[in-house]
Parts: C-alpha cells; sequence; structure tokens
C-alpha cells in the first residue's frame, strides 16, 4: 500500500478505527473496576475479583506475541477477525458467568483476543504511513483513544445503577462486534503477504531475538514503556494516595483523572503541531525529560516533606501530559526500520511495554506503607530512567528521516 500523509484539519476513518480497536483494552480495564464489590458479592468471590484483572493482564501479555507474527505472515485482518470474535464470545461468557473461576477464566479469553487490537492497530499504522508520518498518526490515535479513560469509568458507573455488572460485559460484547463488522465493511489490508516468510516457530523466534539486539528498537520501546510504567504507576496508586490520604471523594477523583487524560490528549495533538518542525526523536527526548522532571520534583517534595495537594496535583498533570509526547513518537520511532516486520516488532513492543507496567505494579503492592512515597519514587525513577536510555542504548541519537 502506498504510504499515506496525515492532516491535522479531520481523523481519517481507519485513524478512528484503529482508536476503537486501541481503547478495547483500557475500556475492559477501567470500564469494570468500578463493579468489583458488586461482582464479590454476586459470586461470593470476595477478595478474589482482582484474580480476573490478573487473569485479563496474563491474555493481553501472551498474547500479544502471537499476533504480531501471524499478522506478518496473513495479513492484518484476520487475526483482528480471529482476535475480536474471540473477545466477543468471551466478553459474552462473562455476562453469563455463575463462578468466580468462569469469569477468571473468560477474562483470560477476552485479554488474549482484544489485544489484537493493540499489536495490529500500529501495525497498520506503520504500514500506512512514513515514520514521521506514523508520529502524527499515533497522535490522532490517542485522540480518539484518550476519551476511553475518561468515558469508561462513568459508563460503567451508570450501568451498574441502571443495571447490573453483567450488562458491562454484554456491552463489551456489542462494541467489538460493532468493530469487527466496521474492519470487514470498511477496513483495507495494509499489509501484502504475498511474499512473506512461512510461519514457523524457529523463524519467529529468532526474529524476536533480532529485535531483541536491535538497539534503536530496544532504546525507544524500552524508554517508552518505563515512562507508561510511571503513568501505570499513577493509574495504581492515586486512588489511594488522592482519596485515602488527602481525602477526594470519587467524584472529586473523577473529576481529577479525567482532567489528567484530557492532559495526555491536549499534549498528543500538540505534538502533531511540532512534527511539522521538529524530528520525532528530539519530541520523544523532550517527553522523557518533561516525565522525569515532574517524577523528580515529586519525590523531592515528598522528602522534604512540603508536597501540598495543589502541587501533587500540579506534577501528575505534567508527568501524565508527557505521555501525548512520549506515546506517539515513541512507537513510530521503534517501529520505523521494521518495514515488513512491523506486526512482530509491534507485538514484542507492547509484551516488553506491558511485562514492564506490570512490574511496576508488583513492585508498588509489595512497596506499599501507607504513605504516598511509594507512588512518587517509582514514577521518579521510571521517568529518570526512561530519559537516559535513549542515550545509553544509542551512541549517538538515532534520527529517523521522514
Amino acid at each position: 500500500m502506498t504510504p499515506s500523509s496525515v492532516s491535522t484539519s479531520r481523523i481519517p476513518g481507519w485513524i478512528i478505527l484503529m482508536g476503537a480497536l486501541t481503547a478495547i483494552a483500557p475500556l475492559s480495564i477501567d470500564m469494570y473496576l468500578p463493579a468489583f464489590p458488586a461482582i464479590a458479592a454476586d459470586l461470593s468471590a470476595l477478595g478474589r475479583v482482582e484474580l480476573t484483572l490478573a487473569a485479563f493482564f496474563i491474555g493481553v501479555a501472551l498474547g500479544q506475541l502471537f499476533y504480531g507474527p501471524v499478522s506478518d505472515r496473513f495479513g492484518r485482518k484476520p487475526p483482528l477477525y480471529f482476535g475480536l470474535a474471540l473477545f466477543a464470545l468471551a466478553s459474552t461468557g462473562a455476562t453469563l458467568a455463575q463462578s468466580i473461576e468462569a469469569l477468571v477464566l473468560w477474562r483470560f479469553l477476552q485479554g488474549l483476543g482484544g489485544c489484537a487490537g493493540m499489536v495490529i492497530a500500529r501495525a497498520v499504522v506503520r504500514d500506512r504511513c512514513e515514520p514521521q508520518e506514523a508520529a502524527k498518526a499515533f497522535s490522532l490515535l490517542m485522540l480518539v483513544m484518550g476519551l476511553a479513560p475518561i468515558l469508561a469509568p462513568l459508563l460503567g458507573s451508570f450501568l451498574l445503577k441502571a443495571a447490573s455488572w453483567r450488562a458491562l460485559f454484554a456491552v463489551l460484547a456489542t462494541f467489538s462486534a460493532l468493530c469487527l463488522f466496521a474492519i470487514w465493511k470498511t477496513l483495507q489490508e495494509s499489509h501484502d503477504s504475498k511474499n512473506a516468510e512461512p510461519l514457523h516457530l524457529g523463524r519467529v523466534l529468532r526474529n524476536y531475538a533480532g529485535l531483541l539486539q536491535h538497539r534503536p528498537f530496544m532504546a525507544y520501546t524500552l524508554a517508552s514503556g518505563l515512562a507508561f510504567s510511571g503513568m501505570f504507576a499513577y493509574i495504581a496508586g492515586s486512588p489511594f494516595v488522592l482519596m485515602q490520604l488527602h481525602g477526594l471523594t470519587p467524584q472529586q477523583y473523577g473529576w481529577m483523572f479525567g482532567a489528567n487524560a484530557f492532559g495526555l490528549i491536549a499534549a498528543s495533538q500538540i505534538n502533531m503541531i511540532l512534527l511539522r518542525r521538529h524530528d520525532m526523536t528530539t519530541l520523544l527526548q523532550a517527553g522523557l525529560i518533561i516525565a522525569a522532571s515532574a517524577g523528580v520534583f515529586l519525590l523531592t517534595l515528598t522528602i522534604l516533606q512540603m508536597l501540598t495537594l495543589p502541587l501533587l496535583l500540579v506534577g501528575l498533570f505534567v508527568f501524565t501530559s508527557s505521555m501525548g509526547l512520549i506515546a506517539p513518537n515513541g512507537g513510530a520511532a521503534a517501529l520505523a526500520d521494521q518495514g515488513e516486520k512491523a506486526g512482530t516488532a509491534s507485538a514484542l513492543m507492547g509484551a516488553l511495554q506491558f511485562s514492564l507496567a506490570t512490574l511496576t505494579g508488583a513492585s508498588m503492592s509489595l512497596w506499599h506503607d501507607g504513605s504516598m512515597l511509594p507512588l512518587v519514587a517509582v514514577m521518579a525513577f521510571c521517568g529518570v530512567v526512561s530519559s537516559l536510555l535513549p542515550r545509553l542504548l544509542l551512541k549517538k541519537p538515532a534520527t529517523v528521516a521522514a
């Protein structure tokens, strides 16, 4: 397919569809979090509902490694059909689950199917756009998918009041079915698989091993992945810090969460404008420095016992907003040299970044001491190390030609 140019004046239909596919995973998480107490009561699963979230994460991490090589071999659309059909089936199963064990299984299958959209959406962008244009496309993608963390908790709360927790999974099944129909009806295949190499396990493993040794890919993947881990720490730790330590109500916390998501979306659109004059790796490094500065700012004031609620909110807003520069430019830079292996590269990138975020969440749980120190320390660590990685792994800043 001939590379596409991305306009800032309107969002192409295929970008909207890719954004919807990428939003499946955050919708599957954020929308059902308010339903934990209801699920625990209905299924007599007090203290075990969290297993459904862990099962979903495991499914996402494993599934990504499968869909990437398959999409490089057979094209982008066939694995999307399979993944979305599996997600719709699993969502229907979760709607009908009568035990926590059954719900855990269906959530695992949800993750296994839903992650197809995450992997293949990135690969489609790389197929259709040159690297600098891909950074713009990823910025537009964030505008579409960035609405998910804002709207999902509100939709989840509304459905819990109007129906029950089972309605949440029915909505997810319907949403995935609509995406499946839109792909069949409107999406053009973006990858020519006629001359693709046969799909053999040994070759797949060698491709993954080659990517692990590809310094620019690893530099940009790990840098953006660590920054994302810092934001994951904020998502996991901010409810306790803001509502229990600082006394915010759930409604106030929701407004704060939405404001930070809006900052991320706004920054991603500013990134599109800046890409007209600046290289994506330059903007990536700027975003990493901003994230590191915000993390160090929060950690320093915490150690000095000078961190007030307004200053905490400012630091969280700046850190979260920096992802609007980091995510689109980091993704585009990591995939820039991959070409025909964009699916495999996208899969490994997602798996590595997701694993880093999972380790971050686990470290915060183990370190939990009733203070805000674990949250700000993890954010500062992720921010600082992510800003140093491109300089450490690349002898000189790698600039990708448009």
